[in-house]
C-alpha cells in the first residue's frame, strides 16, 4: 500500500457515477495530485483512461467508524502500526476507504500502547481512533470485559486526550457514569464523544447532547430502550436530529422493523452504517479469542460462551447492500449512509463523501451484485485492480 496520495494524474470512465448526490453517467473523473480535478458528463473518453467494466458503479468510498478488527487481527491484541495495516488493507478488500479502528475496553496498558503509536498509524485509510470504552455501564456491557470497566482516571484521561491530535477521533462513553465535567475536558481537547453502552434516560442524553456529545454508538444494541414512559438512549437518538447514529445492518443486531423504524426518524444524512467488524473478516476462521474468552462465528452470527453477540462479521459493501434489502430503500440512500454521513460526522464533509472537483480521491468501484471490483485512495489504486478493470489505448 503505497504511504501518500498519488501526485500522477488519473482518469477513471465510469458507465455510472454516484457524486454523493445523485446517480449519473457515462462520465469521466480526473484526479491529479491525489484529489478530484475534474467530472465531465457525455464527451469522449480519453483512450489513457481506466474505463470500468460496462455496470460498475464508481462511488465515495465508504468510511466505517467502527473497525475493531479484520485480516486475522484484533486491535486490542496488536495495537501497532503493523495490526492497523493488517485492518485497513482487510477492509480495502469489501469497499472501505476510510476507517476509524476501535478499540474496546480494556487495561490502561493497551490504551497507553495504542495512543503510543497511534500518530505514525495515520495511514491512508485511517481517519482517527475509536475508543470503544472503557467509560461504560456495566449493566449494557455487552460483550466488553466488566473488570475493565471504570470511569477513566487522570491516566486514562491522559492517554484518551492524546487521541485528539490523532485524525478525527471519538470516544463512547455511558454519560451517566462519568461527570459532565469529564465531557467538557474530552470536548475541549478536540475528540468527538458518542454515547453508547449505556443505560441512560433521554433527559440524561439531551443534557450530554447539550454539552457536545454528537453521536450514539451501534444504536438499538447496549442501550436503554424506548419505553412509553422513558424513550431511553434509543428514544433520544430516534428524536434529537442533532444525532448522529450507527447502525449495524447485518440482519442479525437489528431487526429488519427497527431499522426501517430508524431509518424513517433518522434519514440517510444522520444514519451511518458500521459493521462493528471483528479479526475474521478477511479470513476464513471461524473462532478467535477476545480477551481469554472464545468467540465463534456460526451462521453469519459471532457469539462468546455465553450467546452474548460479539461484535459483527461484516464489511462495508455487505452493509450497503443489506441496507438496499433490509430497509427496502434506493442504493443511492445507502451509499449516501456509507460514505457522505460519516464524514459529516467526523467534521469530514468537505474532503470526503463526494466525488466533486477538490474532493480527496477515495474511490470504490463496485458491481450490480455489489463485488467490489476497485478502491482509491488519494487516487492510489488497490492491489490488483489492473486485473479488475479494463484499459483502452
Amino acid at each position: 500500500m503505497d504511504h501518500a496520495p498519488s501526485s500522477a494524474s488519473l482518469i477513471i470512465a465510469a458507465q455510472h457515477i454516484f457524486d454523493g448526490i445523485e446517480m449519473r453517467g457515462p462520465g469521466t473523473v480526473r484526479i491529479s495530485r491525489g484529489r478530484i480535478e475534474s467530472i465531465g458528463y457525455g464527451e469522449a473518453e480519453p483512450r489513457d483512461a481506466i474505463h470500468l467494466p460496462a455496470e460498475t458503479i464508481l462511488a465515495p468510498g465508504f468510511i466505517d467508524i467502527q473497525v475493531n478488527g479484520g485480516g486475522g487481527v484484533l486491535l486490542n491484541d496488536q495495537p501497532t502500526e503493523a495490526g492497523v495495516r493488517r485492518i485497513v488493507e482487510a477492509h480495502r478488500k469489501a469497499g472501505t476507504t476510510g476507517c476509524l479502528p476501535t478499540l474496546i475496553t480494556d487495561r490502561s496498558e493497551v490504551l497507553e500502547r495504542l495512543a503510543a503509536i497511534a500518530e505514525n498509524c495515520l495511514i491512508p485509510g485511517v481517519l482517527g481512533f475509536h475508543l470503544e470504552g472503557p467509560a461504560l455501564n456495566r449493566s449494557r456491557k455487552g460483550i466488553h470485559p466488566e473488570a475493565e470497566i471504570r470511569a477513566p482516571n487522570r491516566r486514562d484521561l491522559a492517554a484518551i486526550k492524546s487521541f485528539a491530535g490523532c485524525g478525527r477521533s471519538i470516544v463512547t462513553l455511558a454519560p451517566e457514569c462519568v461527570p459532565a465535567s469529564m465531557i467538557d475536558e474530552l470536548r475541549g481537547a478536540g475528540l468527538r464523544i458518542a454515547a453508547g453502552h449505556s443505560d441512560a434516560t433521554a433527559a440524561e442524553i439531551g443534557r450530554a447532547v447539550d454539552r457536545g456529545v454528537s453521536g450514539v454508538t451501534h444504536l438499538f444494541n447496549a442501550m436503554s430502550q424506548l419505553t412509553a414512559r422513558e424513550p431511553g438512549l434509543v428514544g433520544a437518538a430516534l428524536d434529537d436530529d442533532r444525532l448522529f447514529a450507527g447502525i449495524i445492518c447485518d440482519g442479525i443486531h437489528v431487526d429488519r422493523g427497527a431499522l426501517r423504524i430508524a431509518f424513517r426518524c433518522k434519514g440517510r444524512d444522520r444514519l451511518m452504517l458500521v459493521t462493528d467488524a471483528m479479526p475474521l473478516v478477511g479470513t476464513n476462521d471461524r473462532q478467535f479469542m477476545l480477551q481469554g474468552r472464545q468467540i465463534t462465528l456460526h451462521e453469519n452470527r459471532l457469539t462468546g460462551p455465553d450467546g452474548t453477540l460479539a461484535g459483527a462479521h461484516l464489511t462495508m459493501i455487505e452493509a450497503v447492500r443489506n441496507a438496499v434489502a433490509l430497509l427496502g430503500i434506493p442504493l443511492v440512500d445507502a451509499l449516501i449512509m456509507a460514505s457522505r454521513t460519516p464524514a459529516a460526522f467526523l467534521g469530514l464533509e468537505s474532503e470526503l463523501g463526494r466525488i466533486a472537483p477538490g474532493y480527496r480521491a477515495d474511490l470504490v468501484a463496485f458491481t450490480p451484485n455489489f463485488e467490489v471490483a476497485g478502491t482509491w485512495m488519494g487516487g492510489v489504486g488497490s492491489v490488483g485492480e489492473a486485473n479488475l478493470v479494463s484499459h483502452r489505448g
